[in-house]
């Protein structure tokens, strides 16, 4: 090669080495510390970023969100985070929607870092978790260079919220979960107090067990007795049936337990049946016989209340369950969990929907639900996500070697793994009373009930179709009520407030 031409070739290189260091030197991240006097001692957890599009509500208040008009999010672990030390949030760093902070497009954000250091409350938002104040700033992935932050608030120690006259709160610490766990796990749950509770320092009463939607936290009780709700005025009528509510709590170190026992979240269905519901019934003048309890739910809820009732027969006295999670895992939203092979991509090579409106159209994949969790959970892992998926390879899968649960697939690939297949079986609902129907029939005459929607947002329709044509079989015959609505979406109930109510108060007639 000519002098010439190999001067000329090498300028080049150093002019093209030049310029990416300096592009990379002007590439966009976040270096985040933490106040002294918010935390003296360096601290660890998930550091997260969050670029809002507005102040109020926060963008930590709209992070996480499955769809893709989640606000972007970027996440790592951190150690040693301090007032010297920064924690870095870069390109290379989960993000969500987004697949790289180099992604993000040039113009104007309210920026939030959170750093969540709760253990046993699996949420951004979680007792504890400290972060920075909503900043407005003007960001291009390619020139902005090293934004610093600073976390200078802390979200509130746990505490029970103020009581009313009829509003009351429980925090129990749970023997059995505490053991399986190996520290203090305490259970937590909202009363509310039928009217006229003062007056009657004699009467006991039935309980009605109401589980919210996926991670509902106890103190829904506040707003479900908001003057004027449609709830409010069923519970304050003067033809009202008198009974507890116990709003159990969709919190826990793996995101919401599910209330049932398993191996990651512990021994949480004997924790509220042995411990908890005892518990509140002596406190607050409950009857304290099966026959004097009852479920209801939505959603989550609505899988847990009829979980609860087939998994503990005795012990309750009926469920009333709406838009159910996945009670047949043959359809699992729209996954075989038995023979298809990916989570992902269906047998005709398209990628799966999450959810979909009522008319159809597509909100989100399979693929960025995970995603979005993966981004959510420490280590990178949906396993630690605390979000729905997560939740459920906690409730239904195995532990693993690490001690985490092991996903039901790949995250990556959406290949099911079969060993965890074989775990999940023992959580299919239809597939458990399949197998125990000769026992369970006469416990369960006339305890369940379940409504659903035939346009449900997240195709949970599929399952309950298929337990109502397995239920349909059964024999001894079924005898319960299984109902459905064309066109209704998630989460469609058949019943008022004050219809569902009367219904429970029948049931609850002592024997």
């Amino acid at each position: 090669m000519p002098i010439k031409i190999r001067v000329h070739l090498a300028a080049a290189m150093f002019v093209a080495a030049l310029l990416s260091s300096f592009a990379f030197a002007q590439a966009l991240k976040f270096e985040v510390t933490v106040s002294p006097q918010l935390s003296p001692q360096p601290v660890y957890g998930r550091l997260f970023v969050i670029l809002g599009k507005s102040e109020r509500p926060e963008p930590r208040q709209g992070a996480g969100r499955t769809g893709m008009n989640s606000p972007p999010i970027f996440a790592r672990d951190v150690t040693g985070l301090s007032a010297q030390t920064a924690g870095t949030i870069d390109a290379t760093c989960v993000a969500f929607p987004l697949n790289s902070l180099n992604d993000v497009k040039p113009g104007e954000y309210f920026v939030q870092a959170v750093l969540d250091t709760n253990p046993d409350i699996k949420n951004l938002n979680a007792p504890g978790n400290l972060y920075s104040k909503p900043v407005k700033l003007n960001l291009d992935p390619a020139k902005s260079g090293a934004v610093k932050l600073q976390l200078t608030e802390q979200l509130p120690a746990d505490a029970l919220p103020p009581e009313t006259e009829l509003v009351k709160f429980v925090k129990l610490k749970s023997e059995l979960l505490s053991k399986f766990w190996g520290r203090p796990i305490y259970l937590r749950a909202g009363i509310i107090l039928p009217r006229d509770f003062a007056k009657e320092p004699e009467r006991r009463y039935p309980v009605r067990v109401h589980i919210g939607g996926y991670g509902s936290r106890y103190t829904g009780v506040q707003r479900m007795m908001t003057s004027g709700s449609n709830f409010q005025k069923a519970w304050m009528a003067d033809d009202a049936p008198r009974m507890l509510l116990i709003h159990l709590d969709g919190a826990g170190p793996l995101g919401d337990p599910y209330q049932v026992n398993s191996e990651n979240h512990g021994p949480y269905g004997d924790a509220v049946t042995q411990e908890l519901i005892p518990h509140i019934e002596k406190t607050y003048r409950g009857i304290g016989e099966g026959w004097a309890r009852v479920l209801d739910g939505g959603s989550t809820g609505g899988w847990v209340s009829l979980a609860l009732q087939i998994f503990y027969p005795d012990f309750f006295n009926g469920a009333w369950s709406a838009c159910a999670d996945g009670v047949d895992f043959r359809g699992f939203q729209l996954v075989n969990v038995y023979s298809d092979a990916n989570a992902y991509v269906n047998r005709n090579g398209f990628e799966r929907a999450g959810a979909r409106e009522v008319n159809g159209d597509v909100m989100y994949t399979m693929r960025h639900e995970v995603q979005a969790e993966n981004v959510l959970g420490r280590g990178d892992s949906w396993a630690m996500s605390g979000g729905q998926w997560g939740a459920w390879n906690a409730t239904y899968g195995p532990r693993g070697a690490d001690g985490l649960p092991v996903p039901l697939w790949d995250p990556k690939t959406g290949e099911l793994n079969r060993s965890v297949v074989e775990h999940w079986k023992k959580y299919d609902l239809r597939l458990h009373l399949e197998q125990n129907w000769a026992t369970l029939a006469p416990k369960l005459k006339g305890k369940l009930r379940a409504w659903m929607g035939d346009a449900d947002n997240y195709f949970l329709n599929n399952a309950m179709r298929m337990l109502d044509e397995s239920l349909k079989k059964a024999s001894p015959p079924f005898e319960g009520k299984i109902e459905f609505s064309p066109g209704k979406g998630h989460c469609w109930m058949g019943l008022t407030e004050a219809q569902m109510m009367a219904e429970m108060a029948q049931a609850m007639k002592k024997p």
